[in-house]
């Protein structure tokens, strides 16, 4: 575990140079902000850069873990379908290849045969970066890979990774939008439970290099199985007297808000973009929780900060059934599971989290937010 825990901050590390390059680097920037329509739009270049950027990313990570854990690679699950059809009516699936030049040679027959954007893009798959120091070595965790599967979200809160707009994060405060709100997710799950034990977070756009001024990212890592919790983030300390802080989505129902209005004063109630962002907010203590009441998110935007949230005693719970539950707290029955698909559903829909959910760090403040939204939704 503690190779795999290696291996995921290492390809968490390269996408983010990938999300990175991608803005930095002109012919990548241009088609990442271009949105051609109409007659104006390239017939050949059906499928939008924003997409390629998520699929690339995607199955660098797939390709990387699958070569060191052989046993997992058919475990590995994203957001992104890695088939394209160009404007030849050529099926093209995106993966890494072998070398640097046979990938840019794949990338290019999507990217309408735009040579130098294909090499910009495959230099930074196969560009390895640096070690990145887990303070894991002596890390056991008695768990095999084959009993493992993955969750990857490329690139979480993808319209801000494209707006792009750039905000100075101050310590202990929580900026609601901007290029940091956009995360690379890396979520680790046992196949017979669905139970997060890993978690891996990489912020590409953490803060800008004062001498260079290029961007810097961050990274955030949990393990929770059994007795072992370990977490790269310390567990916050609980806020005194200004009573409790949650995070919503500003596009939350008007019934929520007022309801969490008698927890916690208006200022305390606070709006940020991105699921796995939100989430991020209550690991680093930014909230104490986040409330959703709709099922917009999916296994891929929750699997990984969920792990971090149970390394540090708390959790992700299915916010219907938490209150629909007459123990009306946490327990196995509504803690988000990842390794069973919803029948009812397709596509993508299969793997929502249709009954909303609450992230939380203190079981008692999850009490607290169920018992004010119970009989209100």
């Amino acid at each position: 575990m503690a190779d795999l825990l290696r291996l995921l901050l290492r390809v968490a590390e390269k996408a983010a140079n990938v999300a990175r390059v991608c803005r930095q680097e002109a012919p990548l920037f241009q088609l990442l902000v271009q949105e051609k329509t109409g007659d104006d739009k390239n017939k050949k270049f059906v499928q939008d850069f924003k997409t390629l950027a998520d699929v690339v990313i995607q199955e660098m990570i797939r390709h990387d873990v699958g070569a060191q854990f052989p046993e997992m690679a058919d475990f590995i699950n994203g957001e992104e379908s890695n088939k394209f059809e160009n404007g030849l009516g050529e099926s093209v699936t995106v993966t890494v290849c072998s070398t640097e030049q046979k990938t840019a040679t794949l990338l290019a027959t999507v990217l309408d045969d735009n040579q130098t954007a294909a090499s910009l893009l495959a230099r930074a798959i196969h560009q390895d970066p640096a070690t990145i120091d887990t303070h894991t070595d002596g890390l056991t965790v008695p768990l095999s890979p084959s009993e493992l599967g993955i969750w990857i979200d490329p690139i979480d809160a993808t319209s801000q990774y494209i707006e792009g707009r750039e905000e100075v994060l101050e310590e202990g405060h929580l900026s609601p939008s901007g290029l940091h709100c956009a995360l690379v997710l890396i979520g680790v799950y046992l196949r017979n439970t669905g139970e997060p034990v890993m978690g891996v977070i990489n912020q590409p756009f953490n803060h800008k290099d004062p001498a260079g001024g290029g961007w810097r990212g961050k990274y955030f890592w949990g393990v929770s199985y059994g007795a072992i919790n370990l977490c790269s983030e310390s567990r916050p300390e609980a806020s005194s007297g200004a009573g409790m802080s949650v995070v919503l989505s500003s596009s939350e129902k008007q019934v929520v808000k007022e309801a969490l209005t008698s927890l916690c004063s208006p200022d305390r109630l606070m709006y940020a973009s991105g699921a796995g962002f939100k989430i991020l907010c209550v690991i680093q203590g930014l909230a104490d929780v986040y409330v959703l009441s709709e099922g917009s998110t999916f296994k891929w935007d929750s699997c990984a900060p969920h792990a971090l949230l149970r390394a540090l005693g708390g959790g992700v719970v299915d916010l219907n059934k938490s209150l629909q539950s007459s123990a009306g707290v946490q327990d196995q029955q509504t803690e988000l599971t990842y390794h069973q698909p919803n029948a009812e559903r397709k596509g993508a829909d299969r793997w929502a989290n249709h009954g909303g959910l609450v992230a939380y760090r203190d079981c008692s403040q999850l009490c607290s937010i169920t018992g004010a939204l119970r009989g209100k939704l």
